[in-house]
Protein backbone atom coordinates (compact mmCIF):
# COMPACT_ATOMS: atom_id res chain seq x y z
CA UNK A 1 0.00 0.00 0.00
CA UNK A 2 1.33 3.26 -1.12
CA UNK A 3 0.74 6.22 1.50
CA UNK A 4 0.68 10.03 0.89
CA UNK A 5 0.34 11.87 4.33
CA UNK A 6 0.74 15.75 3.27
CA UNK A 7 -3.43 16.09 3.87
CA UNK A 8 -5.81 13.32 5.42
CA UNK A 9 -8.18 14.11 8.00
CA UNK A 10 -9.02 12.45 10.80
CA UNK A 11 -11.91 10.13 9.01
CA UNK A 12 -9.11 9.19 6.16
CA UNK A 13 -6.55 8.82 9.35
CA UNK A 14 -7.98 5.99 10.68
CA UNK A 15 -8.85 4.50 7.60
CA UNK A 16 -5.36 4.54 6.03
CA UNK A 17 -4.20 3.44 9.65
CA UNK A 18 -6.48 0.22 9.73
CA UNK A 19 -5.53 -0.61 6.12
CA UNK A 20 -1.77 -0.26 7.22
CA UNK A 21 -2.51 -2.19 9.97
CA UNK A 22 -3.95 -5.49 8.87
CA UNK A 23 -1.47 -5.49 5.98
CA UNK A 24 1.59 -5.55 8.10
CA UNK A 25 -0.02 -7.62 10.23
CA UNK A 26 0.80 -10.12 7.59
CA UNK A 27 3.73 -8.74 6.12
CA UNK A 28 5.66 -8.67 9.34
CA UNK A 29 6.13 -12.03 10.76
CA UNK A 30 9.02 -14.06 10.93
CA UNK A 31 10.21 -15.46 7.53
CA UNK A 32 14.11 -15.21 7.54
CA UNK A 33 16.61 -14.50 10.36
CA UNK A 34 18.72 -13.07 7.98
CA UNK A 35 16.77 -10.49 6.13
CA UNK A 36 12.99 -8.69 5.94
CA UNK A 37 11.28 -6.96 3.07
CA UNK A 38 9.95 -4.01 3.33
CA UNK A 39 7.40 -3.16 0.45
CA UNK A 40 5.81 -0.25 -0.48
CA UNK A 41 7.04 3.88 -0.55
CA UNK A 42 9.22 4.47 -3.60
CA UNK A 43 11.36 1.31 -3.75
CA UNK A 44 11.02 -2.04 -1.79
CA UNK A 45 13.41 -1.93 0.79
CA UNK A 46 15.48 -5.02 2.19
CA UNK A 47 16.65 -5.22 5.87
CA UNK A 48 19.81 -6.71 6.31
CA UNK A 49 19.41 -8.45 9.75
CA UNK A 50 22.93 -8.17 10.40
CA UNK A 51 23.64 -4.66 11.33
CA UNK A 52 20.39 -3.48 10.31
CA UNK A 53 21.16 -2.18 6.85
CA UNK A 54 18.40 -1.05 4.94
CA UNK A 55 18.88 -1.80 0.66
CA UNK A 56 16.67 -0.52 -1.72
CA UNK A 57 16.08 -3.37 -4.21
CA UNK A 58 14.58 -4.33 -7.62
CA UNK A 59 11.04 -6.28 -8.15
CA UNK A 60 13.13 -8.45 -9.67
CA UNK A 61 14.98 -9.04 -6.73
CA UNK A 62 12.25 -8.47 -4.23
CA UNK A 63 10.42 -11.79 -5.58
CA UNK A 64 13.77 -14.03 -5.87
CA UNK A 65 14.11 -13.31 -1.83
CA UNK A 66 10.41 -13.68 -1.46
CA UNK A 67 10.67 -17.51 -3.03
CA UNK A 68 13.38 -17.95 -0.95
CA UNK A 69 11.81 -17.03 2.52
CA UNK A 70 9.18 -18.91 1.68
CA UNK A 71 11.62 -21.84 0.33
CA UNK A 72 12.90 -20.86 3.66
CA UNK A 73 16.17 -21.76 2.44
CA UNK A 74 18.60 -19.77 4.66
CA UNK A 75 21.99 -20.63 3.20
CA UNK A 76 20.46 -19.69 -0.74
CA UNK A 77 19.61 -16.25 1.00
CA UNK A 78 23.16 -15.64 2.26
CA UNK A 79 24.61 -16.52 -1.21
CA UNK A 80 22.17 -14.22 -2.49
CA UNK A 81 23.39 -11.25 -0.30
CA UNK A 82 26.89 -12.09 -0.95
CA UNK A 83 26.32 -11.83 -4.40
CA UNK A 84 24.89 -8.36 -4.12
CA UNK A 85 28.14 -7.15 -2.48
CA UNK A 86 26.51 -7.44 0.85
CA UNK A 87 29.12 -7.93 3.65
CA UNK A 88 27.63 -10.76 5.73
CA UNK A 89 30.34 -11.24 8.17
CA UNK A 90 28.23 -10.94 11.69
CA UNK A 91 28.39 -7.95 13.47
CA UNK A 92 27.32 -9.14 16.87
CA UNK A 93 28.46 -12.20 18.04
CA UNK A 94 28.30 -14.80 21.09
CA UNK A 95 30.07 -13.11 23.39
CA UNK A 96 28.19 -10.78 25.93
CA UNK A 97 29.46 -7.67 27.33
CA UNK A 98 31.55 -7.92 30.48
CA UNK A 99 32.01 -5.81 33.42
CA UNK A 100 31.04 -2.61 31.53
CA UNK A 101 31.39 0.91 33.65
CA UNK A 102 27.63 1.62 35.10
CA UNK A 103 27.45 5.51 33.45
CA UNK A 104 23.69 5.71 34.93
CA UNK A 105 21.94 5.33 38.11
CA UNK A 106 18.08 5.70 38.73
CA UNK A 107 17.10 6.55 42.88
CA UNK A 108 14.77 4.95 44.25
CA UNK A 109 14.67 7.95 46.53
CA UNK A 110 10.96 7.61 47.44
CA UNK A 111 9.83 3.92 47.78
CA UNK A 112 6.24 5.21 48.71
CA UNK A 113 3.82 7.03 47.05
CA UNK A 114 0.23 8.85 47.15
CA UNK A 115 -1.43 7.47 44.47
CA UNK A 116 -3.66 4.21 43.80
CA UNK A 117 -2.56 3.09 40.32
CA UNK A 118 -3.80 -1.00 39.98
CA UNK A 119 -1.14 -1.35 37.23
CA UNK A 120 2.03 0.29 38.96
CA UNK A 121 5.02 -2.43 38.79
CA UNK A 122 6.02 -1.11 41.78
CA UNK A 123 3.01 -2.45 43.98
CA UNK A 124 1.74 1.03 44.31
CA UNK A 125 5.22 2.57 44.77
CA UNK A 126 6.31 0.79 47.84
CA UNK A 127 7.89 -2.53 45.71
CA UNK A 128 6.53 -4.74 48.33
CA UNK A 129 7.88 -3.86 51.51
CA UNK A 130 7.46 -1.12 54.18
CA UNK A 131 7.63 2.53 52.64
CA UNK A 132 10.29 4.58 52.96
CA UNK A 133 11.90 6.98 51.70
CA UNK A 134 16.15 7.06 50.55
CA UNK A 135 18.18 8.64 53.36
CA UNK A 136 20.31 11.62 51.88
CA UNK A 137 23.69 9.98 52.36
CA UNK A 138 22.58 6.56 50.59
CA UNK A 139 21.96 9.08 47.59
CA UNK A 140 25.24 10.34 48.25
CA UNK A 141 26.98 7.26 48.17
CA UNK A 142 25.41 6.02 45.01
CA UNK A 143 26.26 9.54 43.01
CA UNK A 144 29.72 8.36 44.23
CA UNK A 145 29.92 5.62 43.15
CA UNK A 146 28.71 6.77 39.68
CA UNK A 147 31.35 8.75 39.73
CA UNK A 148 34.37 7.07 41.17
CA UNK A 149 36.10 6.13 38.03
CA UNK A 150 35.30 9.25 35.54
CA UNK A 151 37.20 11.06 34.13
CA UNK A 152 37.17 14.94 32.63
CA UNK A 153 35.04 14.92 29.39
CA UNK A 154 32.99 11.99 30.62
CA UNK A 155 28.93 11.51 30.94
CA UNK A 156 26.90 10.63 33.35
CA UNK A 157 22.70 10.37 33.84
CA UNK A 158 20.99 10.80 37.07
CA UNK A 159 17.55 9.80 37.61
CA UNK A 160 14.93 10.13 40.21
CA UNK A 161 12.38 7.72 40.48
CA UNK A 162 9.53 6.26 42.96
CA UNK A 163 7.33 5.54 44.02
CA UNK A 164 6.54 9.43 43.91
CA UNK A 165 9.94 10.92 44.14
CA UNK A 166 8.52 14.19 44.92
CA UNK A 167 7.78 12.66 48.37
CA UNK A 168 11.06 13.01 49.15
CA UNK A 169 12.01 16.51 47.33
CA UNK A 170 14.41 17.85 50.15
CA UNK A 171 17.06 14.87 49.15
CA UNK A 172 16.08 14.74 45.84
CA UNK A 173 17.32 18.49 45.34
CA UNK A 174 20.19 18.41 47.94
CA UNK A 175 21.41 15.02 45.68
CA UNK A 176 21.01 17.25 42.85
CA UNK A 177 23.25 19.75 43.93
CA UNK A 178 25.39 17.16 45.47
CA UNK A 179 25.67 15.63 42.00
CA UNK A 180 26.04 18.75 39.91
CA UNK A 181 29.01 20.15 42.16
CA UNK A 182 30.77 16.56 42.43
CA UNK A 183 30.64 16.46 39.04
CA UNK A 184 31.56 19.66 38.15
CA UNK A 185 35.01 19.00 39.74
CA UNK A 186 35.75 15.93 37.58
CA UNK A 187 34.59 17.98 34.43
CA UNK A 188 32.28 15.52 33.85
CA UNK A 189 28.82 15.87 32.44
CA UNK A 190 26.08 15.13 34.79
CA UNK A 191 22.40 15.66 33.31
CA UNK A 192 19.06 14.46 35.61
CA UNK A 193 15.77 13.18 35.02
CA UNK A 194 12.90 12.73 37.04
CA UNK A 195 9.50 10.69 36.46
CA UNK A 196 6.63 12.30 38.61
CA UNK A 197 2.54 11.48 38.73
CA UNK A 198 2.48 15.67 38.94
CA UNK A 199 0.48 15.97 42.48
CA UNK A 200 2.86 17.38 44.33
CA UNK A 201 4.49 19.50 42.28
CA UNK A 202 4.93 23.44 43.48
CA UNK A 203 5.48 26.31 41.21
CA UNK A 204 9.27 26.91 42.72
CA UNK A 205 9.59 23.30 41.63
CA UNK A 206 9.95 24.23 38.14
CA UNK A 207 12.57 26.69 38.78
CA UNK A 208 14.86 23.96 40.52
CA UNK A 209 14.43 21.55 37.14
CA UNK A 210 15.19 24.45 34.95
CA UNK A 211 18.51 25.19 36.27
CA UNK A 212 19.51 21.84 36.48
CA UNK A 213 18.42 21.06 33.18
CA UNK A 214 16.02 17.86 34.33
CA UNK A 215 14.09 15.99 31.67
CA UNK A 216 10.71 15.80 33.56
CA UNK A 217 8.71 12.61 32.75
CA UNK A 218 4.74 13.55 33.77
CA UNK A 219 2.89 9.89 33.86
CA UNK A 220 -0.74 11.34 31.91
CA UNK A 221 -2.87 8.27 31.09
CA UNK A 222 -5.61 9.95 29.06
CA UNK A 223 -7.43 12.67 28.75
CA UNK A 224 -9.89 13.64 32.09
CA UNK A 225 -11.74 10.65 33.21
CA UNK A 226 -9.63 8.27 30.97
CA UNK A 227 -6.33 9.13 32.83
CA UNK A 228 -8.77 9.55 36.07
CA UNK A 229 -9.67 5.95 36.12
CA UNK A 230 -6.11 4.45 35.43
CA UNK A 231 -4.54 6.59 38.25
CA UNK A 232 -6.41 7.56 41.03
CA UNK A 233 -5.43 8.65 44.23
CA UNK A 234 -5.21 6.02 47.36
CA UNK A 235 -8.89 7.40 48.19
CA UNK A 236 -10.24 6.86 44.73
CA UNK A 237 -10.19 9.91 43.39
CA UNK A 238 -9.52 11.59 40.15
CA UNK A 239 -5.94 13.57 39.64
CA UNK A 240 -6.06 14.75 35.95
CA UNK A 241 -7.28 18.21 36.95
CA UNK A 242 -5.03 19.01 39.78
CA UNK A 243 -1.42 17.77 37.54
CA UNK A 244 -2.56 19.45 34.29
CA UNK A 245 -2.93 22.65 37.00
CA UNK A 246 0.34 21.85 39.18
CA UNK A 247 2.68 21.22 35.28
CA UNK A 248 1.64 24.73 33.69
CA UNK A 249 4.52 26.46 35.60
CA UNK A 250 7.14 23.40 34.26
CA UNK A 251 5.42 23.68 30.75
CA UNK A 252 5.79 27.44 30.37
CA UNK A 253 9.47 27.90 31.76
CA UNK A 254 11.07 24.74 30.16
CA UNK A 255 13.89 25.61 28.23
CA UNK A 256 17.44 23.77 29.57
CA UNK A 257 14.39 21.23 31.24
CA UNK A 258 12.29 19.30 29.16
CA UNK A 259 8.67 18.13 30.24
CA UNK A 260 7.46 15.11 28.49
CA UNK A 261 4.28 13.15 28.80
CA UNK A 262 4.33 9.20 29.40
CA UNK A 263 0.71 7.42 28.70
CA UNK A 264 0.55 4.04 29.76
CA UNK A 265 -1.73 1.84 27.49
CA UNK A 266 -4.08 -0.36 28.43
CA UNK A 267 -6.95 -2.25 27.07
CA UNK A 268 -9.59 0.84 28.16
CA UNK A 269 -7.35 3.30 26.19
CA UNK A 270 -8.59 4.49 22.84
CA UNK A 271 -8.08 7.42 20.58
CA UNK A 272 -4.22 7.42 21.03
CA UNK A 273 -4.04 10.48 18.33
CA UNK A 274 -6.73 12.40 20.19
CA UNK A 275 -4.37 11.74 23.16
CA UNK A 276 -1.49 12.80 21.71
CA UNK A 277 -2.88 15.59 19.60
CA UNK A 278 -3.91 17.35 23.29
CA UNK A 279 -0.69 16.72 24.69
CA UNK A 280 1.21 18.02 22.16
CA UNK A 281 -0.72 21.07 22.28
CA UNK A 282 -0.78 21.62 25.94
CA UNK A 283 3.20 22.38 25.16
CA UNK A 284 4.90 19.13 25.74
CA UNK A 285 8.31 18.26 24.80
CA UNK A 286 7.73 14.69 24.22
CA UNK A 287 4.89 12.66 24.32
CA UNK A 288 5.14 8.88 24.03
CA UNK A 289 3.01 5.82 24.92
CA UNK A 290 3.89 2.20 26.54
CA UNK A 291 1.86 -0.80 26.68
CA UNK A 292 1.07 -2.27 29.65
CA UNK A 293 2.12 -5.82 29.23
CA UNK A 294 3.21 -6.48 33.20
CA UNK A 295 1.47 -5.16 36.34
CA UNK A 296 1.61 -6.18 39.72
CA UNK A 297 -1.75 -7.77 40.21
CA UNK A 298 -2.49 -8.81 36.45
CA UNK A 299 -5.10 -6.20 36.16
CA UNK A 300 -5.03 -4.32 32.66
CA UNK A 301 -2.52 -6.00 31.37
CA UNK A 302 -2.71 -6.13 27.04
CA UNK A 303 -3.83 -9.08 25.25
CA UNK A 304 -2.46 -10.02 21.48
CA UNK A 305 -6.22 -8.40 20.55
CA UNK A 306 -5.81 -5.23 22.13
CA UNK A 307 -1.81 -4.82 21.42
CA UNK A 308 -3.23 -5.30 17.32
CA UNK A 309 -5.99 -2.88 18.01
CA UNK A 310 -3.00 -0.22 19.56
CA UNK A 311 -0.89 -0.89 16.49
CA UNK A 312 -3.92 0.61 14.71
CA UNK A 313 -4.06 3.18 16.86
CA UNK A 314 0.35 3.53 16.54
CA UNK A 315 0.24 4.22 13.01
CA UNK A 316 -2.33 6.55 13.16
CA UNK A 317 0.06 8.70 15.21
CA UNK A 318 2.84 7.92 13.31
CA UNK A 319 1.03 9.31 10.09
CA UNK A 320 0.21 12.39 12.24
CA UNK A 321 3.85 12.61 12.66
CA UNK A 322 4.27 11.99 8.89
CA UNK A 323 1.84 14.66 7.81
CA UNK A 324 3.20 17.40 10.13
CA UNK A 325 7.19 16.32 9.23
CA UNK A 326 6.50 16.98 5.47
CA UNK A 327 5.47 20.11 6.32
CA UNK A 328 7.92 20.95 7.48
CA UNK A 329 6.13 21.25 11.21
CA UNK A 330 8.21 19.40 14.93
CA UNK A 331 5.76 16.94 15.77
CA UNK A 332 6.86 15.64 19.39
CA UNK A 333 6.09 11.71 18.92
CA UNK A 334 8.50 10.66 21.54
CA UNK A 335 7.72 6.52 19.83
CA UNK A 336 8.50 7.77 16.14
CA UNK A 337 11.35 10.38 16.90
CA UNK A 338 12.94 7.30 18.83
CA UNK A 339 12.21 4.61 15.69
CA UNK A 340 13.33 6.80 12.98
CA UNK A 341 16.58 7.63 14.99
CA UNK A 342 17.67 4.17 15.48
CA UNK A 343 16.53 2.91 12.47
CA UNK A 344 18.47 5.63 10.34
CA UNK A 345 21.98 5.42 12.04
CA UNK A 346 21.05 0.94 11.83
CA UNK A 347 21.34 0.44 15.59
CA UNK A 348 21.97 -3.15 16.20
CA UNK A 349 22.26 -4.53 19.35
CA UNK A 350 22.35 -7.89 21.86
CA UNK A 351 20.92 -6.17 24.87
CA UNK A 352 17.46 -3.96 24.65
CA UNK A 353 18.48 -1.37 26.80
CA UNK A 354 21.10 -0.65 29.09
CA UNK A 355 19.53 -2.32 32.16
CA UNK A 356 22.73 -4.38 34.23
CA UNK A 357 25.05 -3.07 32.12
CA UNK A 358 25.58 0.85 31.93
CA UNK A 359 22.65 1.72 33.59
CA UNK A 360 21.27 0.65 37.00
CA UNK A 361 18.90 1.12 39.75
CA UNK A 362 18.89 1.64 43.07
CA UNK A 363 16.66 0.50 46.19
CA UNK A 364 16.02 3.31 48.75
CA UNK A 365 18.05 0.94 51.34
CA UNK A 366 21.55 1.19 48.45
CA UNK A 367 20.95 -1.92 46.69
CA UNK A 368 22.26 -2.36 43.33
CA UNK A 369 19.55 -3.70 40.88
CA UNK A 370 19.65 -4.04 36.78
CA UNK A 371 17.07 -1.33 36.37
CA UNK A 372 13.85 0.62 38.25
CA UNK A 373 11.94 -2.05 37.69
CA UNK A 374 13.93 -5.03 39.28
CA UNK A 375 14.43 -3.13 42.61
CA UNK A 376 13.81 -5.36 45.57
CA UNK A 377 13.60 -8.06 43.13
CA UNK A 378 16.62 -10.97 43.61
CA UNK A 379 16.24 -11.88 39.67
CA UNK A 380 17.94 -8.40 39.12
CA UNK A 381 20.66 -7.93 42.03
CA UNK A 382 23.56 -6.38 41.62
CA UNK A 383 25.06 -5.65 44.50
CA UNK A 384 25.00 -2.77 46.79
CA UNK A 385 26.62 1.08 46.95
CA UNK A 386 28.73 -0.12 49.43
CA UNK A 387 30.83 -2.29 48.16
CA UNK A 388 29.96 -1.85 44.44
CA UNK A 389 28.90 -3.81 41.52
CA UNK A 390 29.04 -7.62 41.91
CA UNK A 391 31.16 -8.38 38.92
CA UNK A 392 29.65 -12.24 39.60
CA UNK A 393 26.43 -10.90 39.34
CA UNK A 394 26.23 -8.67 36.37
CA UNK A 395 28.41 -11.14 34.15
CA UNK A 396 26.01 -13.72 34.94
CA UNK A 397 23.01 -11.50 33.62
CA UNK A 398 24.61 -10.40 30.69
CA UNK A 399 25.27 -13.74 29.33
CA UNK A 400 21.80 -14.77 29.99
CA UNK A 401 20.46 -11.91 28.97
CA UNK A 402 22.40 -11.79 25.33
CA UNK A 403 19.72 -11.13 21.99
CA UNK A 404 21.22 -14.55 20.82
CA UNK A 405 20.21 -16.89 24.25
CA UNK A 406 16.65 -15.79 23.82
CA UNK A 407 14.23 -17.70 21.99
CA UNK A 408 12.74 -17.44 19.97
CA UNK A 409 15.00 -14.39 19.06
CA UNK A 410 17.46 -16.11 16.88
CA UNK A 411 14.50 -16.69 14.16
CA UNK A 412 13.69 -13.32 14.17
CA UNK A 413 14.60 -10.40 11.75
CA UNK A 414 13.96 -7.96 13.94
CA UNK A 415 16.12 -9.18 17.12
CA UNK A 416 19.08 -6.25 16.52
CA UNK A 417 16.63 -3.77 16.50
CA UNK A 418 14.74 -5.30 19.75
CA UNK A 419 17.58 -6.46 21.12
CA UNK A 420 15.14 -8.67 22.66
CA UNK A 421 12.28 -6.72 24.71
CA UNK A 422 12.25 -5.70 28.22
CA UNK A 423 13.88 -7.56 30.35
CA UNK A 424 11.37 -7.18 33.43
CA UNK A 425 8.38 -7.77 31.33
CA UNK A 426 9.90 -10.85 29.59
CA UNK A 427 10.72 -12.78 32.74
CA UNK A 428 7.95 -12.03 34.05
CA UNK A 429 4.93 -12.45 31.14
CA UNK A 430 7.41 -13.89 27.83
CA UNK A 431 6.71 -12.75 24.38
CA UNK A 432 3.38 -12.10 23.55
CA UNK A 433 4.20 -8.69 22.06
CA UNK A 434 6.36 -9.77 19.44
CA UNK A 435 4.19 -8.98 16.80
CA UNK A 436 3.21 -5.91 18.06
CA UNK A 437 6.89 -4.72 17.88
CA UNK A 438 7.49 -5.94 14.67
CA UNK A 439 4.38 -4.45 13.28
CA UNK A 440 5.27 -1.09 14.61
CA UNK A 441 9.34 -1.58 13.58
CA UNK A 442 7.94 -2.53 9.85
CA UNK A 443 5.66 0.79 9.90
CA UNK A 444 8.30 2.78 11.41
CA UNK A 445 10.67 1.64 8.52
CA UNK A 446 8.31 2.51 5.52
CA UNK A 447 7.71 5.99 7.28
CA UNK A 448 12.16 6.13 7.58
CA UNK A 449 11.73 5.81 2.99
CA UNK A 450 9.05 8.46 3.02
CA UNK A 451 10.55 10.97 5.37
CA UNK A 452 14.29 10.40 3.74
CA UNK A 453 12.24 11.37 0.59
CA UNK A 454 10.56 13.80 1.07
CA UNK A 455 11.30 15.90 3.98
CA UNK A 456 15.40 14.75 4.30
CA UNK A 457 15.51 17.81 6.49
CA UNK A 458 14.11 16.37 9.39
CA UNK A 459 17.58 13.77 9.85
CA UNK A 460 19.33 16.91 9.58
Amino acid sequence: MSVTTSMLDHSSLNTIATQLASQIARQSMPGSSLIHIISGGDKTQLLVTNGSRLHKITTETEQRFKQLIAQQDETAIQRELVSMGIDTTPLIDDVPLKSPDVHALSLAIAQKCNMGCTYCYADQGDFGGPAKNMQLETARQSIDLLLKDRVAGDKVQVTFLGGEPLINRKSLREATVYAAETAARKNVQVSFSLTTNGTLLKPDDALFFEEHGFAVTVSLDGIGEQHDKQRPMKNGTGTYAQIIEKIQPLLTLQKRMQVSARVTVTPAQHQLPDTLMAFVNMGFHSVGFSPLLRSSNGRDEMTGRDLEKMLEEMIACGLLFEQHVIQDKRFPFLNMVNALKEIAKGTHRPYPCGAGAGYMGVSADGGLFACHRFVNEEAGSMGNIHDGVDATLQNNWLASRHVHQQSPCNSCWAKYLCGGGCHHEVLEKGRHACNYIRGWLHYTIQAHERISRMAPQWYR
